[in-house]
């Protein structure tokens, strides 16, 4: 893929607003990717939310109960559960983004969140045209201390 083939990324992505909306307006949060290893940033970044009031949903294929919350194998049986998220936070390689991100659009989801590393402008802008907000190459524990909080 040459830079013109490149898919363009809304303007709107890692617009501090709506990093600043998502992290002080919202209050569920599904964590994609995340298991019961302290190891992992997810599990990390999943306390974190925790830690500052936010009810979040694990899911990975495993379904493992993570911090006492259940978990499930995928973001539709989870919004089936309970309920639709505020924000999809997605701790995966970026060639396996694209079913979590039709799955995100389709149970209404409210925004995606791209951890770091996790880069896909097709998978941004496919949420960017469903309505979703997004948040791309970023991480809460970063940018929580950015907002002064």
């Amino acid at each position: 893929m040459t830079p013109s083939d490149t898919p363009r990324v809304d303007a709107n992505t890692n617009d501090p607003d709506l990093i600043r909306h998502l992290l002080t307006d919202t209050d569920l949060w599904f964590v994609v990717g995340l298991r019961n290893n302290p190891q992992r940033a997810a599990y990390r970044v999943s306390q974190l939310l925790l830690d500052r009031g936010k009810t979040v949903v694990p899911i990975h294929p495993a379904a493992e109960e993570v911090h006492g919350q259940v978990g499930f194998p995928t973001v539709a049986e989870a919004a089936a559960a309970v309920g639709c998220p505020d924000v999809v936070d997605i701790f995966l390689r970026p060639e396996l983004l694209e079913p979590v991100v039709d799955e995100a659009i389709e149970v209404g989801a409210g925004a995606i969140w791209l951890q770091l590393g996790v880069i896909s402008p097709m998978a941004a802008e496919r949420a960017h045209a469903a309505g979703l907000g997004v948040v791309m190459d970023r991480c809460p524990a970063i940018e929580w201390p950015r907002l002064g909080r």
